[in-house]
């Protein structure tokens, strides 16, 4: 992976890291909002919304309109899918030791049945 690619995964992940930032994104994914609106479930200022809100802005999952007096923001999903792309490179790992898992847990029974029966 470039460098470039790694830093804005960096930032991505960097983004998610923080329950307040995922709820804004939890938010945002049911439409765009202003930042007053996006201040009102919780109980900070609006100056930190907007400091959470920079921080989504550089990692490219929100963006911020200009429409007259109205200052949208929206949910940016692209830089999210490169986030998936990468934890579904370890997908096919979790699925072979959770295969692994299951062949240890029926070898068990079997041994624990056969030490019953006798």
């Amino acid at each position: 992976m470039a460098s470039a690619t790694l830093q804005q995964l960096d930032r991505v992940f960097g983004a998610l890291a923080d329950p307040t930032r995922r709820a804004i994104l939890a938010r945002l994914a049911s439409g765009e909002a202003t930042v007053n609106e996006l201040v009102a479930p919780f109980e900070l200022s609006q100056p930190t919304i907007s400091k959470h809100l920079k921080v989504l802005e550089r990692a490219g999952l929100v963006s911020r309109g200009r429409e007259a007096q109205f200052r949208p923001v929206r949910l940016q999903a692209a830089a999210l899918a490169g986030a998936a792309q990468w934890l579904g490179g370890y997908r096919r790992f979790w699925e072979e030791s959770l295969d692994q898992l299951d062949e240890y847990v029926k070898d068990m029974k079997r041994k624990e049945r056969r030490r019953e029966r006798k």
